[in-house]
């Protein structure tokens, strides 16, 4: 049987970048670039062959915020290129005054996502922006416009989190890495209760990625317990996979290998949720 063992497969969270720093220049977050965007540049041809070899069907390309900050360009120019397996995540700081007009700048260029950035790498520490009232007339927008939000953050941005979902209702905040909680202690993973509190806010997504697929089979924790644990709390409806690639340090076949393990446990319609389903409602032009 194939890597996807006949799953259709969407990723949500992977990158691109570029090679040449003349045509794109640098402008990390942090003032400081990533590791692994240094080590490991890739075009958009070369994550189509990645993806093609792992039976990745499409992807959500997420700006690589730790080379480019808030430049999405070179996203921009590379999902033009192959819009038949491609849409982009956007990266603004909506705190700036023109916060509006990026959107609409990236919006212009083909993206149907956007993406903020409290934490990550290279600006360790959670950002204490995330319910800064300069930064409302995004999320009004964002809701509007039916841009879910990835939001690159910790479980203790959590109290943050809700107070803007709370008052933009009608948009959806997709949370990297499941906003990265501490799940190793095993059941009832009460490490992360503040992750478990929010499910009943149901413009919550996670994104389930490599560090979680890792850390789910760390410790007491094993892949049956936390994923039962997070359909029971969350339900597949409202979590989508994403590889992290190339930021993870693997090749893309072995990081779907390896997430096709973790969820091996659940029935057909949570997978199929999970890999692909989620990411369709709330990225249509993936379907």
């Amino acid at each position: 049987m194939s890597i996807s063992q006949g799953i259709k497969i969407i990723d949500v969270h992977c990158h691109v970048v570029s090679p040449d720093r003349v045509t794109y220049p640098l402008a990390p977050l942090g003032g400081k670039q990533s590791d692994w965007s240094s080590e490991r540049p890739t075009t958009p041809l070369q994550l189509l062959a990645a993806m093609d070899a792992a039976g990745v069907a499409k992807a959500a390309v997420v700006q690589a915020s730790t080379a480019y900050g808030h430049d999405s360009s070179y996203l921009a120019d590379s999902i033009s290129q192959f819009l038949e397996r491609f849409t982009g995540v956007f990266s603004i700081d909506p705190l700036e005054e023109d916060a509006s007009a990026q959107v609409d700048r990236w919006v212009s260029r083909g993206m149907t996502g956007m993406r903020v950035f409290t934490t990550g790498s290279t600006m360790p520490g959670q950002q204490t922006w995330l319910d800064d009232e300069r930064a409302f007339p995004v999320w009004e927008k964002a809701g509007k416009l039916k841009l879910p939000i990835s939001v690159q953050m910790t479980a203790q941005g959590i109290p943050l989190l809700i107070k803007i979902v709370e008052r933009f209702p009608e948009t959806d905040f997709l949370l990297d890495h499941l906003a990265r909680p501490v799940i190793n202690d095993g059941p009832p993973y009460a490490a992360a209760q503040s992750l478990w509190d929010i499910a009943k806010y149901k413009s919550i997504y996670l994104k389930l990625t490599s560090r979680t697929v890792e850390h789910c089979q760390a410790g007491k924790s094993t892949p049956d317990a936390f994923m039962a644990k997070l359909m029971d709390t969350f339900g597949s409806e409202r979590v989508l996979w994403g590889s992290n690639f190339p930021a993870h340090d693997d090749t893309l076949p072995n990081i779907v290998k390896e997430t096709l393990h973790v969820i091996a446990s659940l029935d057909a319609k949570d997978k199929t949720n999970i890999m692909s389903g989620t990411a369709e409602r709330l990225y249509p032009t993936l379907k």
